[in-house]
C-alpha cells in the first residue's frame, strides 16, 4: 500500500541504461520524487539516445549524471557523487550488457563504475528481448549477482518491441513499485542482533597435496548469512573452502581446519546473540601432517596406514559455554535421523537442532535444495524440501518464534 511521502529522507538513484524500456523509468523517477525521496538519475550513454536527460532532471529535480568525466563542481567525482550517501540503487532498466558488467567487476561508463562504488543495496530490473534474456550468459550473470546479495527482479512475460512474445519485459509499474518499497519495508525482525554461523566442510592435512574432508558445499550456511543480513542482524560467517562468493555485508572469516573454526567460533562467542552451526566439520585429523608428499611405497604395498585423532566439538563446546546465546546445530544423518538428532540436541545442549538426512537426493550435500527436522525440546517441524534460499527463511522465522517463547 502506497502511503505518501514514505521515502521522505531517503536518498535512491536510478541508473537507466540502453534499453527500449528507459523511457518506463521516467514513471519511476516521478514516483520516487513524489513519494518524498532525493533522487539521483545516472544514464549511460545509451539511455540517452531513448530518453532525454532534461526530461529526467525535471522529474528529479537533480543535474543528471551522464559522463564519467563530466566537468562539474558540484559532481566532482561524478559516479562516486551519484551513490555517495545512497539507501538504494536502482537499475532500470537493466540489459544485459549492464548485468554482464556488473557479474565482472568492468567499470567502463558512469553507471558501471558507480555499481561498483555503492555501498547501498542494489536492485536490477532486466528488460531485453526474450532470447537475450534466456541466453546462457545473461542466465549466469544474473546468478551471479544474487550470490553476491545484489537484488534481480524477476521479468515479465509478454509481447516485445521487436513483436515477438516471451519472457523479458520490463515490469508494470505497480509491481516495480512494489519491489522497491520492499527493499525498504521488508521484515527486520533480526535487526540488531550479532549472528555467527559457520559453513562449509573443513579441511584436514594429510601431507602438502592431500586432505580429509566432505561433500559440504557451504550452500545452506550462506543462505542463512544472506537471509539474517537481509533481516537486519550483524551477521559474522566462519566459513571452510568453498566455492561461493560472500554474501553483501556479511563479516568473512575463512578457515580451513575444524581447529581453526573451532578457535574461530568460541573466540567471538561471547559477544554473539545467536549462533548457528550450520558447518560440516572433519571429525578427525590426522596426528602427524607429512612435511613431504607421501610416496607410493611400492608396487607390492597396497594400502597406508594414517593415524586419526579426534578433533575438537564446537558445537558442545559452544553448548558448555553457553550463557544467554541462542545455540542452533545442524544434524547430518544417514540413519536413524530424529532420534540421533534428538540425542545430538540434549548431548550438546543446544536449543534446536536442525536434521537433514543426507542420502536424499534432495536433502544431501552440495544441492540448491534440502528437506529438514527442526527439533527443539519441547517441539518438533518437519518441512518439504525447498530451496536453500527459502528455507534459511523458515528456518529465521522459528528461530525468532523460539527465542520470544523463552524470553517470555
Amino acid at each position: 500500500m502506497e502511503t505518501m511521502m514514505q521515502f521522505r529522507g531517503k536518498k535512491i538513484t536510478v541508473g537507466i541504461t540502453g534499453g527500449i524500456a528507459a523511457y518506463k523509468a521516467a514513471d519511476l523517477v516521478s514516483w520516487l520524487y513524489q513519494q518524498g525521496a532525493e533522487v539521483q538519475v545516472i544514464m549511460t550513454k545509451g539511455a540517452q539516445e531513448f530518453i532525454s536527460p532534461l526530461l529526467l532532471h525535471s522529474l528529479s529535480g537533480q543535474v543528471v549524471i551522464t559522463d564519467m568525466f563530466a566537468n562539474d563542481d558540484k559532481l566532482h567525482i561524478p559516479h562516486i557523487y551519484g551513490v555517495d550517501g545512497a539507501d538504494l540503487l536502482v537499475i532500470a532498466p537493466a540489459t544485459a550488457n549492464i548485468m554482464a558488467k556488473a557479474a565482472h567487476g568492468i567499470a567502463d561508463d558512469v553507471l558501471s563504475a558507480a555499481i561498483l562504488a555503492a555501498t547501498c543495496p542494489i536492485l536490477f530490473v532486466p528488460a531485453m528481448n526474450f532470447h537475450m534474456y534466456e541466453n546462457i550468459a545473461t542466465q549466469e550473470n544474473m546468478e551471479v549477482l544474487r550470490r553476491r546479495g545484489y537484488h534481480v527482479l524477476e521479468a515479465e512475460e509478454g509481447r516485445m518491441a521487436c513483436g515477438t512474445v516471451g519472457k523479458g519485459r520490463f515490469p508494470e509499474a505497480a509491481v516495480l513499485r512494489g519491489a522497491v518499497c520492499q527493499m525498504f519495508f521488508s521484515q527486520q525482525d533480526l535487526a540488531g542482533k550479532k549472528i555467527l554461523i559457520t559453513a562449509g566442510p573443513t579441511r584436514e592435512n594429510i601431507d602438502p597435496v592431500r586432505y580429509l574432508s566432505n561433500y559440504s558445499s557451504g550452500k545452506m550456511g550462506y543462505a542463512l548469512a544472506a537471509a539474517a543480513k537481509n533481516r537486519g542482524a550483524d551477521v559474522t560467517l566462519v566459513t571452510g573452502p568453498v566455492n561461493l562468493l560472500p554474501p553483501q555485508g556479511v563479516t568473512m572469516v575463512p578457515v580451513v581446519t575444524a581447529v581453526e573454526m573451532y578457535e574461530a567460533a568460541l573466540s567471538r562467542y561471547a559477544e554473539m546473540d545467536i549462533v548457528v552451526k550450520a558447518a560440516a566439520v572433519a571429525d578427525y585429523r590426522v596426528e602427524a601432517v607429512a612435511t613431504q608428499k607421501i610416496k607410493k611405497q611400492g608396487e607390492t604395498k597396497d594400502s597406508i596406514q594414517l593415524n586419526l585423532v579426534t578433533n575438537p566439538d564446537i558445537l558442545r563446546a559452544l553448548g558448555e559455554a553457553k550463557g544467554q546465546q541462542y545455540l542452533v546445530g545442524f544434524a547430518a544423518e544417514t540413519e536413524n535421523l530424529l532420534d540421533n538428532a534428538k540425542k545430538k540436541l540434549l548431548d550438546k545442549k543446544a536449543d534446536m537442532i536442525i536434521a537433514n538426512d543426507v542420502s536424499q537426493p534432495e536433502a544431501g550435500f552440495n544441492v540448491d535444495t534440502n528437506a529438514v527436522t527442526l527439533i527443539t525440546k519441547d517441539d518438533m517441524l518437519t518441512l518439504p524440501s525447498m530451496d536453500k534460499k527459502a528455507l534459511a527463511e523458515k528456518i529465521w522465522d522459528n528461530v525468532i518464534i523460539e527465542i520470544q517463547k523463552k524470553s517470555k
